[in-house]
């Protein structure tokens, strides 16, 4: 039987280490999270304003943040922003604002496109049957846009979990960190190491992301 290095798990507070850093990297995305979702509401219903100014200067944000990868802006707001204005941000703030940031350029998309999404008729019917423009978005629009938009924001979520592994490049002792540096001290004493730990990081991603991915499969199922 093949050796995995499992057993490295076993060794002192191996495995209470790699729970640690993954509550880091929980830490840092449900913060994202938290900030970004609200943010990504206002900033999507803007977008269906007619101003164009403002459609423009959003469109722009909107852009430039998807099209950048996310470690480039890691590297940007980490090392870039520290040279030059002299800031003393720490890995995780870092990862914080550019998560955020991208969280928020994404629930905006989503929320832009299930607004825009209802068809025109909808509006007519609630002004023919006498509703003002606030009762038609909180009885007729806004509805239908959350059973639209819940599944979507649901596997956002998942992916900024997932996408924080990338913190490791900017020196966050998360649980990528902790399981390379669990890997390196075990070298000599198990060789094999590598396999089994990032198996177990692996699962410990799995566990946190397939919940909310059987949460936005049952809203879908459920509202289609």
């Amino acid at each position: 039987m093949p050796d995995l290095g499992l057993s490295v798990l076993l060794k002192g507070k191996n495995l209470a280490r790699l729970l640690g850093g993954l509550g880091v990297a929980l830490k840092i995305s449900l913060i994202s999270i938290a900030i970004s979702l609200p943010l990504g509401i206002i900033l999507g219903a803007l977008m269906t304003w007619k101003n164009p100014v403002c459609r423009a200067i959003l469109r722009c944000y909107l852009e430039i943040i998807r099209i950048m990868p996310q470690l480039v802006l890691l590297f940007l707001v980490y090392f870039g922003t520290t040279r030059a204005f002299g800031w003393n941000l720490s890995g995780e703030l870092s990862a914080v604002i550019v998560f955020t940031l991208w969280g928020t350029a994404e629930m905006a998309d989503l929320v832009r496109g299930a607004l825009v999404s209802i068809p025109l008729h909808q509006y007519e019917s609630a002004a023919a049957l006498g509703l003002t423009r606030r009762q038609t978005y909180q009885y007729v629009i806004l509805p239908q846009t959350a059973r639209r938009l819940l599944p979507l924001s649901i596997n956002l979520i998942t992916r900024m979990i997932k996408t924080t592994s990338l913190v490791v490049m900017i020196g966050v002792v998360e649980v990528l960190k902790v399981a390379q540096q669990i890997i390196e001290a075990n070298r000599t004493s198990s060789p094999n190491a590598a396999f089994g730990i990032y198996l177990v990081v692996f699962l410990l991603y799995f566990l946190a992301c397939w919940p909310i991915s059987l949460l936005a499969r049952y809203l879908e199922e459920k509202w289609r």
